[in-house]
């Protein structure tokens, strides 16, 4: 009979597509297994119809106290033998602490974590990456995981974005979340105008929301392609554009993650955060490109709507 694992990650983009090394290794265990995850409602296109998942459940934090109590209910039935829970804040453990898994894992940092029947530590700053944070919570399970994030795209996927590729190009993904986590827009434009003529195109990628910002980038840069794709493309198949791209250039962001999930040539800026937090690239061609010696940076683990100090120095004085 099939071992039945629930494994939670109701946080970022980023991270969902982090957890991914734990579906991954889990599933090419020796043991028989179903796996099913909970993401939040928000997150779900990033592991839409992955292949090694059973059942993708959602959290919707609109209403997050009814749709936890009803994620729970629900799990009570399903009667999981493992639930391992990836995230560190209060709802996620109280799924967890419920859920009836007859083994339930997670963070110390939770705290609900009381309830669990094994927890670890989750130490940010010290240089571990959170892939390697996470896959200590199947140890059990694996012995010698493989430490890459994979969406697993399908060929559906692939060939949908085949009408781009006619060209070699670069990709870039100007925006994030929090402002003093984008490099400034003088970044973009010096990176298109340095890179190499034999680049032919510039596919520039994003939210909806993103659109405006990328399109200055574009209307600042005359001699040069550059194809605004902001909302025409998902998360998934922005990940399949980005993996044969000659060149990849994000902040420290999601699209960072989507790149390693495809192993994608990448560059990233690191402006008021740091690769020490452990969410760095993993792509074999990576590099990470940031501001040194400045006492200010990082200013916090997410970044901020604006610089604290007023400078923004972290990204101003990026080099590429």
């Amino acid at each position: 009979m099939k071992k039945k694992f629930l494994i939670i990650q109701t946080a970022f983009i980023g991270d969902v597509i982090l957890a991914t090394p734990v579906i991954n290794n889990l599933y090419q265990s020796n043991i028989p297994i179903e796996i099913d995850v909970l993401v939040k409602k928000e997150n779900a296109s990033v592991l839409k119809n992955h292949s090694q998942i059973n059942q993708l459940f959602t959290l919707d934090k609109s209403s997050k106290f009814s749709s936890a109590l009803s994620l729970i209910r629900h799990f009570r039935k399903k009667k999981y033998d493992v639930v391992i829970n990836l995230q560190r804040f209060t709802t996620s453990g109280l799924i967890t602490a419920f859920s009836g898994g007859a083994i339930r894992i997670g963070f110390d940092k939770n705290p609900l974590s009381l309830f669990y029947s094994k927890k670890y530590s989750h130490t940010i700053g010290d240089g571990t990456h959170e892939v390697d944070r996470n896959l200590k919570l199947i140890e059990d399970w694996v012995s010698t995981p493989d430490r890459m994030p994979n969406l697993l795209l399908s060929n559906e996927e692939i060939q949908e974005i085949k009408k781009f590729q006619n060209k070699s190009y670069v990709c870039l993904a100007p925006a994030s979340v929090w402002a003093t986590k984008e490099a400034p827009e003088s970044i973009w434009v010096k990176t298109i105008s340095q890179t190499s003529q034999k680049i032919q195109c510039f596919y520039l990628i994003g939210g909806p929301g993103d659109f405006d910002k990328c399109e200055k980038i574009k209307e600042a840069v005359k001699d040069r392609e550059i194809i605004n794709l902001c909302g025409k493309l998902n998360l998934r198949t922005s990940a399949a554009l980005m993996k044969d791209a000659s060149m990849n250039y994000v902040n420290d962001s999601a699209p960072l993650h989507l790149a390693s999930s495809v192993n994608a040539p990448v560059r990233a800026f690191f402006c008021s955060t740091s690769p020490a937090f452990g969410f760095g690239p993993l792509s074999s061609d990576s590099k990470i490109i940031e501001v040194q010696n400045l006492q200010c940076k990082p200013c916090g683990l997410h970044g901020h709507k604006s610089c604290p100090k007023g400078h923004f120095r972290c990204g101003k004085e990026l080099i590429l």
